[in-house]
Order: C-alpha cells, then sequence, then structure tokens
C-alpha cells in the first residue's frame, strides 16, 4: 500500500515540475518527492505489511 502511494506521490511531483505550475513553498515538487520516498523507505522497511513475526505459527 505505501509503495502504491509513494508512487502517486511521485508522479504529483513529476506533474509540478514538468508543467512548471507555481505552488506555494509547503506543496512544492521537491516536498512531494520527499513524501514519496519516505513512502517508499517505509514500505521496503516493513511498515503496513500486515504481517507480523508473532502472529505466524506453524
Amino acid at each position: 500500500m505505501l509503495a502504491i502511494i509513494s508512487a502517486v506521490l511521485f508522479f504529483i511531483a513529476f506533474l509540478i515540475n514538468a508543467a512548471d505550475i507555481a505552488t506555494n513553498d509547503i506543496f512544492s515538487s521537491t516536498n512531494v518527492m520527499l513524501l514519496g520516498l519516505m513512502a517508499l523507505a517505509l514500505h521496503l522497511a516493513g511498515v503496513g505489511s500486515g504481517w507480523s513475526a508473532r502472529g505466524r505459527r506453524r
């Protein structure tokens, strides 16, 4: 789920940068890209995967 969110954030950052849309400092393409990188890093770390080590039994 976090990988999809990061892909959407990267796409929004690309559109802001490619269309040269003037936004305020908080919603700039760099900040949206950094949010996407954070979501991707959380995805790769296993946050939000729904699996826990204690939940699996043999």
